[in-house]
C-alpha cells in the first residue's frame, strides 16, 4: 500500500514537473519576444495564470492515470480531472479572447478627433467580446454536466423535445431575447455606438456601455442613466455624433432698439479669434426678432464636439454682455412706459350760445340750438344758468313780515 502511494506520489511529480518545464520555456519565449513586440507582453500577462494552470492540470492527469489506472475509484478521479481541464481551458480561452479584443481596442483610440469609425469598432468589439465569453462559458458548462451519464441520458431527451422547450422558452424569457437581439442591432447595425453623445429622456449623456439587455448613458452632471437595448429600437433620440462630432450652437439675446448688430459683428469677431473653442467654420450674427419692445441677436458658432460647443457658448455669451455693459450700455433691455398728459377744460356754462368757432371746433360732439335750451328750461323750471352750472343750489328768501306788522 505504501509502495502504490509512494508509485502515485512520483508519478505526479513527474507530470507536474514536465507541465511545469513546458510552461516554463514558453513563458521564456513570450519573454524574449516581449522585449521587442509590445503584444508579447500583453498576451503573457493576460493569459499566464490560465495557461500555467490548464499545463499543470494534464501533468497531474498524465501522472495520475500512468499510477492509478487499474484502481476501481480511477473513473471518477479521471472525471474530475476532465472538469478541471474544462475549467482551466475556458480561463484560458476566456483570457485570450480579452487579449485581441484589448489588441483590438488598442489600435481604434477614441481620444483622437475624427473618431466615428474607431467608436464603432470599440462597439463591436466590446460586445463580441462578450458574446464570446458568454458562448465560452455556456459552452464548458455544458461539457462538463455532458461527462456525467444521467446528464447525457437528460440531454438526450431535451434534445427530443427541443422544439416544445424552445418555444416555452421562448415566452418566458420574451424581454431578455428581444433585448439581447435589439443590443445585437444597436451594435451591428452603427445605430449607437460607445462615446456617442445622445439625448434621450430629456437628457444629455455620453453612451459609456453597451451591454446585450441595457445602455449606460454617463449623464453631464455625472449621473447614469440606464435604458433597456429595446429602447433605442422603439423610442425617437436625439443623436449628435452619428455623422460627425462637429456641432453648431446659437446664443441668443433680448435687446434696446439702439443696439448696434454692426457693431456686435465686428466684435464677435474679435472674441472668435481670442479663444480655441472655435473650429473656424462658421460665425453668423442675425437680428431675427424686433417686437415686442426688444431686437433679438442671434449668434451661430461651431466647434469640433458637443462639450467645447457648450464652452464655446458661455464664452461667447459673457463676451457680449460685458460689451455691452461696457460699450452700449443703451442697448441692455429697457422697458419704456408711454405717459400722456390730458388738459381738462372747465365745464361750458348752460345756455350760453356757443359761438361759430366753437362749434367748428367741436365736430363729432353734439350740442342743442340757444333757442331749445330755453324753451327747454321753460318747461323744467330750471333755476338761473349762472348758479345750477355749478350745481349750487339757489335759495329764493320770502321777505320777513314780522317787524311791519309788529309796526302796523
Amino acid at each position: 500500500m505504501l509502495n502504490d502511494w509512494l508509485e502515485f506520489g512520483i508519478a505526479i511529480a513527474i507530470g507536474i514537473g514536465a507541465a511545469a518545464l513546458v510552461a516554463l520555456i514558453v513563458h521564456l519565449a513570450m519573454r524574449v519576444a516581449g522585449r521587442r513586440h509590445q503584444w508579447a507582453r500583453a498576451l503573457t500577462s493576460a493569459a499566464r495564470r490560465a495557461f500555467w494552470t490548464l499545463l499543470l492540470i494534464c501533468g497531474a492527469w498524465a501522472g495520475a492515470a500512468a499510477s492509478l489506472d487499474a484502481k476501481d475509484w480511477w473513473p471518477t478521479l479521471s472525471q474530475v480531472f476532465t472538469i478541471a481541464v474544462i475549467g482551466a481551458l475556458a480561463w484560458l480561452l476566456v483570457a485570450l479572447v480579452g487579449f485581441v479584443a484589448n489588441i483590438a481596442l488598442g489600435y481604434n483610440p477614441i481620444d483622437v478627433p475624427n473618431n466615428t469609425v474607431a467608436r464603432r469598432l470599440r462597439t463591436q468589439t466590446l460586445i463580441m467580446r462578450r458574446l464570446a465569453t458568454a458562448l465560452i462559458i455556456v459552452i464548458a458548462i455544458g461539457t462538463a454536466l455532458f461527462t456525467f451519464d444521467s446528464v447525457r441520458a437528460i440531454g438526450a431527451s431535451i434534445l427530443a423535445s427541443a422544439g416544445i422547450i424552445s418555444i416555452v422558452a421562448g415566452l418566458a424569457a420574451q424581454s431578455a431575447l428581444a433585448n439581447m437581439f435589439a443590443g445585437i442591432q444597436l451594435v451591428f447595425s452603427n445605430a449607437l455606438r460607445v462615446d456617442d453623445v445622445i439625448v434621450a429622456e430629456g437628457e444629455w449623456g455620453r453612451v459609456g456601455e453597451i451591454t446585450l439587455s441595457y445602455v449606460v448613458l454617463e449623464l453631464w452632471d455625472d449621473r447614469r442613466l440606464v435604458l433597456p437595448c429595446t429602447y433605442f429600437t422603439t423610442t425617437p433620440y436625439q443623436h449628435w455624433t452619428r455623422e460627425g462630432t462637429e456641432l453648431l450652437g446659437s446664443v441668443e439675446f433680448d435687446l434696446d432698439w439702439r443696439v448696434s448688430p454692426e457693431r456686435m459683428r465686428v466684435h464677435l469677431d474679435e472674441i472668435l479669434t481670442q479663444t480655441p473653442l472655435y473650429d473656424g467654420r462658421a460665425s453668423v450674427l442675425q437680428v431675427t426678432e424686433a417686437t415686442g419692445g426688444y431686437v433679438r441677436v442671434r449668434i451661430l458658432v461651431t466647434a469640433m464636439d458637443a462639450p467645447t460647443l457648450f464652452d464655446l457658448r458661455c464664452f461667447v455669451r459673457e463676451s457680449m454682455v460685458l460689451w455691452v455693459q461696457g460699450e452700449m450700455p443703451d442697448a441692455a433691455p429697457a422697458q419704456r412706459i408711454l405717459v400722456a398728459e390730458s388738459a381738462h377744460e372747465p365745464p361750458k356754462r348752460r345756455g350760453k350760445r356757443a359761438e361759430p368757432s366753437e362749434q367748428a371746433g367741436d365736430s363729432g360732439l353734439f350740442t342743442g340750438s340757444a333757442e331749445a335750451e330755453e324753451r327747454a328750461s321753460q318747461f323744467t323750471h330750471s333755476s338761473p344758468p349762472d348758479s345750477a352750472e355749478y350745481g349750487v343750489p339757489v335759495v329764493v328768501q320770502e321777505p320777513d313780515t314780522s317787524e311791519s306788522n309788529a309796526k302796523s
